[in-house]
């Protein structure tokens, strides 16, 4: 008898889980999924379109950590095997993941222990992590703490990877594939819970606005990483003149030798404008040179190049 499952979570994740496990015949009876928005959700209109029950709702607590009633209620009705939680974001109460026969299994991008925490994608990025991938647990009263079902790793982090690039063209379809595996694993009763080694264990918290301050001083490579692990959430950012400016698709290129640069200006200080082009603003830095495609300051996302030019950017200027 196929396992009774309710699914948790968000585009595009749960999408490919949903498709994995309505394909492979498991019986997800009903799919949680956030509130429209200004458009309708994705996986909730792909729920829909299988003919799955839906339920949308952000919060199944309040902030004090007590469930909401009404949440409960809706969940209790179900009676369902396992849950599935798929790029979930909202904290679920014990009276949910508990509940089912099987509790509920969780995707985490990272290879926990290691990595811990709600920002793990920003943080390897950051912190110069070379390799990665998913693991698949159970949740449990801890931080990403609980017994480990699946794990898939040999993701290499690239040096052009922002956490938006790793998470969906290399994460998130992996993890789908994991969470498939941990169900069947699950469903044959052939699963082994794997207690996480606490001597390898690191956390990480969110990253806060102070973490996302860059440091001109700091090396190219370090101010590379910082920049691509808070993109696109929440955007390294920087101060120039009046304008709190964050930063988007960069890349490093190196020292500019006197040569290239007439010879007759004095070495430019870490953080100063060097030259402004169609490709962006080009940010002199101590062994490098970094080029900023992307912008956003007061407004949406914008090329570097035409916000220079709306807000009258000079070489010579400089972010602090």
């Amino acid at each position: 008898m196929p396992l009774r499952i309710a699914l948790f979570g968000q585009a595009p994740l749960a999408i490919d889980c949903l498709e994995r496990l309505h394909g492979a015949g498991h019986d997800v009876v009903t799919v949680f999924a956030p509130p429209d928005g200004p458009r309708p959700d994705a996986l909730a209109a792909r729920a829909n379109a299988l003919g799955l029950n839906v339920i949308q709702r952000r919060f199944f607590q309040r902030k004090d950590g007590q469930p909401i009633p009404r949440a409960l209620a809706e969940y209790a009705a179900l009676q369902v095997d396992l849950n599935v939680l798929a790029s979930m974001t909202s904290f679920l109460p014990t009276e949910i993941t508990d509940k089912p026969r099987y509790r509920s299994i969780c995707f985490h991008p990272s290879l926990l222990p290691r990595f811990r925490g709600g920002n793990a994608l920003q943080w390897q990025i950051m912190l110069g992590e070379q390799e990665t991938g998913v693991s698949i647990f159970v949740p449990d009263s801890g931080v990403d703490t609980g017994p480990i079902v699946v794990q898939r790793g040999g993701v290499r982090i690239e040096s052009s990877d922002t956490t938006a690039s790793l998470f969906f063209d290399k994460l998130a379809p992996l993890g789908a594939e994991a969470l498939l595996d941990a169900v069947e694993r699950i469903d044959k009763g052939s699963a082994r819970l794997e207690t996480q080694d606490e001597g390898l264990a690191t956390f990480q918290g969110l990253v806060r606005a102070e973490d996302a301050r860059i440091d001109w001083s700091r090396s190219g490579l370090e101010v590379s990483r910082q920049i691509r692990g808070c993109d696109p959430q929440p955007g390294a950012w920087s101060r120039l003149g009046e304008h709190t400016l964050r930063l988007y698709d960069v890349s490093l290129q190196p020292v500019r030798t006197q040569s290239q640069d007439s010879g007759a200006r004095k070495r430019p200080q870490p953080g100063e404008i060097v030259e402004i082009d169609t490709n962006g603003l080009h940010i002199a830095l101590g062994d490098a040179e970094l080029c900023v495609s992307r912008v956003r300051a007061d407004v949406a996302k914008e090329t570097a190049h035409a916000f220079a030019e709306r807000a009258g950017v000079s070489v010579g200027d400089r972010l602090t």
